[in-house]
């Protein structure tokens, strides 16, 4: 036993394992203001980091915190969890209210996993 971990990804796997450039995260927050304002939201502030479990999340205070991972994620996707993070500042729950509120903005199904 050697001490070190290896893993191999399938050939052919588009996996982008690196994180976005400063322009990528700078027009993704862009993406956000945006969205905020189609929405006539204001989030208290908008931060991009790593997260362990989740693509975004939303505090009681309004603050709106990204994946660093989302930012290299394609634009249906990105869109669908910022629409979903803005909407909290409305609703604070995943009740009928919110679901139909994110379906009306997104017109596609929820994703199912992480946000």
């Amino acid at each position: 036993m050697t001490g070190r971990l290896a893993c191999s990804l399938p050939a052919g796997d588009a996996l982008r394992m690196q994180e976005p450039t400063r322009r990528e995260v700078l027009h993704f927050k862009s993406e956000v203001r945006r969205w905020a304002k189609k929405l006539d939201l204001q989030p208290g502030a908008i931060t991009v980091r790593a997260m362990n479990s989740k693509w975004g999340s939303c505090s009681v205070e309004g603050r709106l915190t990204f994946d660093l991972g989302l930012v290299l994620q394609p634009k249906e996707i990105r869109d669908e969890v910022i629409v979903h993070e803005l909407l909290h500042l409305r609703v604070p729950n995943h009740g009928p209210l919110f679901r139909s509120m994110l379906k009306a903005y997104t017109q596609v199904p929820p994703a199912r996993g992480r946000s």
